[in-house]
Order: C-alpha cells, then structure tokens, then sequence
C-alpha cells in the first residue's frame, strides 16, 4: 500500500481546507458525488435523480458527461473525490455490453477502497414521478430493512458489499435523539434465494412512507404507501477492499468508546440488567410486625417454669350480681 501523500499549506486559507479534512474523533457526514459516462440512458439519469433527493443535502450533481472506467482506471474518480470531499461516488452508464449500469465507489483518504457494479432492470423500474401522493421532506433519516439470507452470509461477497454500501450510503448524520415524527421513510431491500449458480437473484429496493393514523386507542395505526423509486438490481462485477485498507477505514479514535461499568450487562433483547452484592445480614435485628395474636399466652409456662400469669377464681366469694371475685397471685 502506498503511503498517503502529505500536502504542507502554502497559505492560511489552504491550512483552514486541509485542517477541515483531517481526521476527527466524529466524523461529517458523507456526501456522494453523482457522475454519468459519455453514454447514460433515460432510465439511469430519472435513477440518479431519485438517488440524489435520497440523498440530500450531503449529495453533489455533475451533468456534464465524463469518459471514465472505474474498473480500468479509477484516478479520475480519486480525483473528484479529493476535490468535493466526497467519499462515496454513483458512476452512471450504458453500454449494448453493460447496460443500464450505476457503479457504487467508496473512497477512504482520497483513494477508492472498494467497487460494486449493479445493473437496473428497465422492465421494473419506476421512478419517483410516477408514484402519486404526498413525498418525503429532504433530510428525513431512512430506516433500512434487509430481507434474506443472502445478507448475512459469512463470507464476502457482492450481498455482503452491498449491504455495507446500502448503510453507508443512507446512514446520514449521527443522532442522539430522535423525533417519532420523523420516522416518515422506509428503505427495504430483499433478496431471494439462490436457487442456480450461474444466475443471481435480483436486489429488489423499494421505498415507503409511513403514516399514522388514529385508531381510537393511545397508540396510532400505522399504514405504509410505495413513494418510490422502485428499482431492482442486478449484481455485476466488485472489487474489494485490501484487508490493511480496510482495517485502517474501520479504526477508531480514541476516547469515543464508553467506559465500560462493572457488573452491568446487557441482554440479547436490549435491557440493562446489574449485579448488587450485598453483605451479611444480622436476621436479629430484623423488624417485623408486632402482632397482638403472636404475644405468649397467659397460662404458659416458659423455658425456666415461671408462670407470667394465673388467674384464681374463688367460688366462695360472689358478687350480689351473679359474678366471682378474681384474686392474681404475684409472679414469682
């Protein structure tokens, strides 16, 4: 791998650009840069389109046609990415032998770090125009939902790459808080099952909107509408990032970890559970409830043969009412 190059600043104002590039403890967010080859079909510029309102504000447009292969030659997309500060490109083209094709860069330190090539199915396709009703605000964070196994498969691949272009690519900013009103779109992606091996299955994206509506309970009815685009792609050729790379991409500064506490864990399921040690407890100085019915009784005798009480009635002595006279003897 070579090293990266170090630029000095010749000015204060290049010292200003190159001090906002460094590296930092929270990162911006990413923009893409959205390009298009010297041939692009209609199709892929209303897709580029689309990609684009996903992806704004942290999204840059260039029109005008540039003659690059990105599997060839990829300086030019080094280049673009160094000088937009953009670490993620969507390269549009079209050709009779690749047709319809977007091509998904990733970029770490102004240089590509991995390629996946998808090709749009024109007879499926449907872009934003075409779904009726209300559209998303700009700058909504998306919720993303990945169906199929072909996602979580151990080893790399195009699925695993894609999954981790998806995230990255619509991830956005980093939030503490989060507004339930907010939560407005859905972004799913599925893929089914492989059932030959010359052909893989399709990425099938589609894009919701949620809305709530009142159900006479506290809690809402929750309803989704397709807003579009709706888009299936199909996996073409990837290029993977270098392990040493990529282990440099995914380092972390320190002091953004948080400090571990002692006997706290948490579940599968997301609750905090802690352990509390306590010490021995002396049972002699247990308060408990002082019932009348729980007293020794009168006529018992205890463990040293005293008697507490004792209760003489002498039937010699009456009362003019019919009563007896009770006479108590001293305790002992």
């Amino acid at each position: 791998m070579l090293p990266l190059q170090q630029i000095k600043p010749k000015n204060a104002r290049s010292k200003r650009a190159l001090a906002a590039r460094e590296p930092r403890q929270t990162e911006n967010p990413k923009a893409a840069l959205f390009l298009r080859y010297t041939s692009t079909s209609s199709l892929l510029t209303s897709i580029l389109t689309d990609l684009y309102a996903l992806k704004r504000p942290y999204a840059i447009r260039f029109t005008k046609p540039n003659p690059i292969h990105p599997f060839e030659d990829a300086s030019s997309l080094e280049f673009f990415s160094q000088k937009n500060d953009a670490s993620f490109l969507v390269f549009a083209s079209h050709s009779k032998k690749r047709p319809h094709s977007l091509t998904w860069v990733r970029c770490f330190g102004g240089r590509v770090l991995d390629m996946l090539e998808l090709g749009v199915v024109q007879d499926t396709a449907r872009t934003i125009a075409q779904f009726k009703g209300v559209k998303v605000k700009m700058g909504v964070k998306p919720m993303l939902s990945f169906s199929g196994t072909a996602w979580d498969n151990p080893s790399s691949n195009a699925y695993t790459l894609a999954k981790s272009m998806f995230i990255d690519f619509f991830r956005g900013a980093e939030a503490t808080e989060l507004d339930v009103e907010g939560l407005q779109l859905l972004i799913s992606f599925f893929v089914g099952e492989e059932r030959e091996a010359e052909v893989k299955p399709l990425i099938q994206m589609r894009c919701w909107r949620l809305v709530t509506k009142r159900s006479g309970q506290r809690v809402p009815k929750v309803e989704v509408e397709e807003i579009g685009p709706r888009i299936d792609f199909r996996v073409g050729r990837f290029k993977e990032a270098e392990e040493g790379v990529m282990k440099e991409a995914m380092k972390k500064g320190k002091g953004n970890e948080a400090k571990p506490k002692k006997n706290v864990e948490t579940d599968l399921v997301g609750d905090k559970m802690g352990r509390i040690h306590l010490g021995r407890q002396d049972l002699r100085e247990l308060q408990t409830r002082k019932m009348k019915g729980l007293k020794r009784g009168r006529d018992l005798e205890d463990d040293d043969g005293i008697v507490d009480a004792e209760d003489i009635i002498s039937e010699d002595e009456k009362n003019d009412d019919g009563g007896v006279e009770v006479k108590r003897t001293k305790l002992a």
